[in-house]
C-alpha cells in the first residue's frame, strides 16, 4: 500500500480488457475497464493459494480494487521471492506476511534479506518481545537501503485473528512492545481497533479477517464487518476469500468498493 496521496503507479495498471494505461482514470465505486476505485490503497488482497500462476490472474483481474498484494506462507513455500517480484513487477506494493518469530538474530538477518526483494510491509510476530522486534524492524530497513529501496514497514502482529481465547491484557501488553521496537505498524482484529489506536495513535494498524455482515465467517474470531473496520480507524483492510473464493471475483471486489463508498 501506498502512503501518498497519488498512486504512483496508477499509469502501469490495466484492467483486463484496456488496451492504453494512458487512458486510466481514478474513481469513486466500481470500477470498470481501464479504471482504478479510488480507495484501492486502502484494501491488501490476500494471495493464499500455493501456485504463482493462480496468484498472478488473480492479482491482475482484481488490481483496480486492490493496490496492495499480500503474500502469505503458502504462496511463498510454493514460489519464493518469484512471488515478490511478480507482484511488484504488476505494479502492485507487496506485504509479506511471514511472521517471523525467532530468536532476535535470525529475524534480523531474515527482515534483512526481504528487505533487499522490494516488499513494502513485512510482519513480524509481537510475540517475540521487543529485542527480536527491533531486530527485525533494523534488518528490514538496513536490507532496503542497501538494495537502493524505498524504507519498508515492519508490521508487529498483536493476535492471530483466529484467536477466541487471548486474555485482555495481551492485545495493549504487544502494541507497547511493537512500540518500544520501533515497528510502523500493527495488525489487529477489528475488534481490537480502538484500543490499539488509543495506544498507539501513530501507528498504521492493519486488519484481516473481515466480513461482510451476514457472511461465513470461516474460522475468523476477531471480525467485524469492512465497513465497520474503516469506520473505526483501520488504516488498511486485509481481504481474502470474501473476494477471491467468490463465484465472480470481480464483481465481489466492485461490491465491496461500493460498500466501502457508501
Amino acid at each position: 500500500m501506498s502512503d501518498s496521496d497519488q498512486d504512483p503507479t496508477a499509469t502501469q495498471l490495466l484492467a483486463p480488457g484496456a488496451e492504453d494505461a494512458g487512458s486510466q482514470q481514478v474513481r469513486t465505486g466500481g470500477a470498470a475497464a481501464g479504471e482504478l476505485w479510488a480507495g484501492r490503497d486502502r484494501l491488501a488482497l490476500a494471495l493464499d493459494v500455493d501456485d504463482l500462476v493462480l496468484a498472478h490472474r488473480l492479482a491482475r483481474d482484481l488490481q483496480p480494487w486492490f493496490g496492495v498484494a499480500k503474500v502469505g506462507l503458502e504462496l511463498y513455500t510454493a514460489a519464493g521471492p518469484d512471488a515478490v517480484s511478480t507482484l511488484v513487477e504488476l505494479g502492485f506494493d507487496v506485504f509479506l506476511d511471514l511472521k517471523l518469530h525467532d530468536i532476535p538474530t535470525t529475524v534480523g538477518k531474515a527482515a534483512n534479506v526481504i528487505g533487499a526483494l522490494g516488499v513494502r510491509y513485512l510482519t513480524l510476530h509481537a510475540h517475540g518481545g521487543v529485542a527480536m522486534l527491533r531486530a527485525g524492524v533494523e534488518g528490514l530497513a538496513e536490507g532496503a537501503a542497501r538494495a537502493d529501496e524505498p524504507e519498508p514497514t515492519a508490521l508487529a502482529v498483536t493476535v492471530l485473528t483466529s484467536d477466541r481465547d487471548a486474555p485482555p491484557h495481551i492485545v495493549p501488553k504487544r502494541v507497547m512492545t511493537a512500540l518500544e521496537a520501533g515497528c510502523g505498524g500493527l495488525i489487529c482484529g477489528a475488534p481490537d481497533i480502538e484500543e490499539v489506536l488509543a495506544l498507539a495513535p501513530g501507528l498504521k494498524v492493519v486488519v484481516p479477517g473481515t466480513r461482510p455482515r451476514g457472511g461465513d465467517l470461516h474460522d475468523q474470531a476477531r471480525t467485524d464487518s469492512p465497513e465497520a473496520a474503516l469506520a473505526a480507524g483501520a488504516s488498511m483492510l486485509v481481504i481474502g476469500r470474501t473476494v477471491t473464493a467468490a463465484a465472480d471475483p470481480r464483481a465481489a471486489a466492485a461490491a465491496l468498493a461500493a460498500a466501502l463508498d457508501a
